[in-house]
């Protein structure tokens, strides 16, 4: 079997993660302008099986005053045997006011188009209060809830409009001087069922722009449609992530 190695080291049943219920960082009068990240995987193996998988992901983030704002886009594409068998797309706005104190508001958007989830589609939006427990290295946590509204668009044809209960937890801990592990919960809760995401990432600077992340993803859905191949997605990966 022979194989080229981009970014993704595995990946199974590819999670629809959106990567949006973390809690960014306080700004404050040194954050100002512009930053981001960007990541782009690709897999290739061949001999007994023949599979190609793509991944990429950006971010950007803007710092104005109290005012941080981010926005995310994401495609992940499986094929194998010349078959798909996970494609997805994402895109993601964030917007978050700090408070007095470690009190912040936040409000979010998404949008996710995942194949064989039994959903056309899924948009949502919440908005609701944040609070920064612990802020001092190494330990960071924050813990964020409030309500949401969800419309989702059913692949057998039809659609349900949701009202959305939402609480989520970030959670970092510098255990070195230089590296970083990374815990983030989220839970949307609605009458028809519950969404649970965890992301949980060991990141690595390699140089002042370039870190090696490894990374661990589940998605779990309670009551999927009747089309959806599986209630429980999860991704591994080893990235390399540019950062500006």
């Amino acid at each position: 079997m022979t194989g080229i190695l981009w970014l993704v080291a595995s990946t199974s049943a590819m999670a629809a993660d959106d990567n949006l219920f973390y809690a960014p960082p306080a700004a404050s009068d040194k954050e100002t302008g512009i930053s981001g990240n960007a990541e782009l995987g690709y897999t290739s193996l061949s001999g007994n099986s023949n599979s190609e998988t793509l991944l990429a992901k950006g971010s950007m983030t803007w710092y104005t005053g109290p005012w941080t704002r981010t926005l995310r886009a994401e495609t992940k594409r499986v094929e194998d045997n010349d078959r798909v068998s996970a494609e997805e797309y994402l895109l993601g706005a964030r917007q978050r006011l700090s408070l007095e104190g470690p009190h912040y508001l936040f409000n979010l958007a998404r949008y996710d188009k995942e194949r064989f989830s039994g959903y056309d589609y899924q948009a949502t939006v919440i908005a609701g209060y944040g609070r920064h427990i612990l802020s001092e290295s190494p330990h960071h946590l924050s813990l964020e809830t409030g309500p949401g509204f969800r419309r989702d668009a059913l692949e057998s044809g039809g659609d349900r409009n949701l009202l959305v209960g939402y609480g989520a937890l970030d959670y970092v801990y510098d255990f070195s001087a230089s590296a970083t592990f990374e815990q983030e919960l989220s839970v949307e809760a609605t009458i028809d069922n519950i969404i649970s995401r965890s992301y949980s990432a060991i990141s690595v600077p390699l140089n002042d722009h370039l870190a090696l992340k490894f990374s661990h993803e589940i998605k779990n859905n309670s009551n999927t449609p009747d089309e959806a191949d599986v209630d429980t997605d999860t991704t591994t990966a080893a990235s390399i992530l540019y950062n500006f």
